[in-house]
C-alpha cells in the first residue's frame, strides 16, 4: 500500500486554463472567478480587473492535513504573465506554495513555471523551492506537419537552469510522497487500453543535430494523487497523454480498493482524439467517480459528451480562477 496521507478537504484554485467563464451556474463547490476576485476586493468590473485565459495549465492545491494546510503548484502555464496578472488578481498565497511539479515536459506546463518560482521566493524569504521533475522530459519535442516537416517546441528547461531560477529540481521516475505526504506523484503510467495511443505526430530529439525520432507516448508524464477523508481519492492528470482512463486504472492499481472520488485535469480528447471520446466516456463509467473536472485540452466535443453522460453536478468544467472545494 503507497504511504499516502489522508486530508481533511482539499481546495484547487486553477490559476490558468484555456478558458475563462465566469456566468455559467457551478455546483455548490465551485466557486467562480468574479466572486473569488469580489473577495480579494474588486469592487468594478472591468477588463483590468479579470483574470486571462491561456492555452495551458496552472493548479494551486491546497491540502488540509494532520499538521496544517501544505500547498503545491502543479504545473505553471504557457507563460510568465499569465501566472503573474492572474495570481496577484486571485490573491493567490505563493508563500504558503511549499513545492511546484512540472506534469511532463511540455512547453504549455512549463513556460510560467519561471515566473511563478519568481513570485514564490519573493513570497517565502528567497528560499529555494523543491521542483518535482522527471528526467526524461528535457529533450526537444516537435510535432510532424502534414508536408513532412516538423514545427519545433519550446524546450523545457534543464535542471541546471531551474536551480538557477531558485528551484531546487528533484529528479525521480518512481512515484513517492511529498509535503507530508499528502500528494503522491506517480511513476510511468502503464499502457493498457487499446485506444490510447498519445499524440501520434509528436517527435522528439536529443540534440539539434540528432534526428527527429517518433515520441508518442510522452512517457515523461505523471499524475498526481490526494486522499481526502470519507470519499476517496483526488487524481489530478494534467494532459493526460498516457489517456485518462489508463491514469485511473493506474490510480486504481496503486490503491486497491479505494474509491476515486474525483478526477481533475486536462484529457486531451480534441483534435484527432476525438476519435476516442466515445470509448473513453464508456471507461470512465466504471470508475464511480463522484466529480470529473476536465480542464485544458480537454476540448469541448468532450466536455459535452461527459455532461451528457453524466450530468451535474458530476461533471463541472474548469476555468480560470474557478476555486474547487472537494
Amino acid at each position: 500500500m503507497t504511504a499516502l496521507a489522508t486530508a481533511d478537504g482539499v481546495e484547487v484554485l486553477v490559476l490558468v486554463d484555456n478558458v475563462t467563464d465566469s456566468l455559467s451556474s457551478t455546483p455548490a463547490f465551485v466557486t467562480r472567478e468574479w466572486q473569488v476576485l469580489r473577495r480579494r476586493g474588486m469592487k468594478v468590473v472591468a477588463g483590468g480587473a479579470l483574470c486571462c485565459a491561456n492555452h495551458g495549465l496552472s493548479l494551486v492545491i491546497t491540502a488540509h492535513g494532520p499538521d496544517g494546510r501544505r500547498s503545491l503548484l502543479f504545473d505553471g502555464g504557457p507563460v510568465d504573465y499569465a501566472v503573474e496578472r492572474n495570481g496577484t488578481r486571485l490573491g493567490v498565497d505563493f508563500g504558503a506554495i511549499g513545492a511546484a511539479m512540472l506534469s511532463h515536459g511540455h512547453w504549455d506546463h512549463a513556460g510560467g513555471l519561471p515566473q511563478a518560482l519568481s513570485m514564490i521566493r519573493a513570497a517565502n524569504g528567497g528560499g529555494p523551492v523543491p521542483l518535482h521533475l522527471h528526467p526524461g522530459m528535457f529533450a526537444e519535442r516537435g510535432s510532424r506537419q502534414p508536408d513532412g516537416g516538423v514545427l519545433p517546441m519550446d524546450r523545457v528547461p534543464p535542471p541546471e537552469a531551474w536551480t538557477a531560477m531558485g528551484a531546487a529540481p528533484v529528479l525521480r521516475a518512481d512515484a513517492y510522497t511529498i509535503l507530508d505526504d499528502l500528494f503522491w506523484i506517480s511513476g510511468e503510467i502503464p499502457r493498457r487500453t487499446p485506444y490510447e495511443r498519445g499524440l501520434a505526430n509528436q517527435v522528439a530529439r536529443a540534440t539539434e543535430a540528432d534526428p527527429w525520432r517518433p515520441d508518442p507516448l510522452l512517457l515523461d508524464e505523471r499524475c498526481l494523487v490526494l486522499r481526502i477523508r470519507d470519499k476517496g481519492l483526488l487524481v489530478f492528470s494534467a494532459c493526460s497523454h498516457a489517456g485518462i482512463a489508463n491514469v485511473l486504472h493506474h490510480v486504481r492499481d496503486s490503491f486497491p480498493g479505494e474509491p476515486i472520488h474525483a478526477a481533475m485535469g486536462g484529457f486531451h480528447l480534441s483534435g484527432e482524439n476525438e476519435a476516442i471520446i466515445p470509448e473513453t466516456v464508456r471507461d470512465l463509467a466504471g470508475f464511480g467517480l463522484t466529480h470529473i473536472i476536465p480542464a485544458h485540452c480537454t476540448g469541448w466535443r468532450a466536455v459535452a459528451a461527459l455532461e451528457r453522460a453524466f450530468g451535474e453536478p458530476a461533471v463541472a468544467p474548469a476555468a480560470v480562477g474557478k476555486l474547487y472545494r472537494l
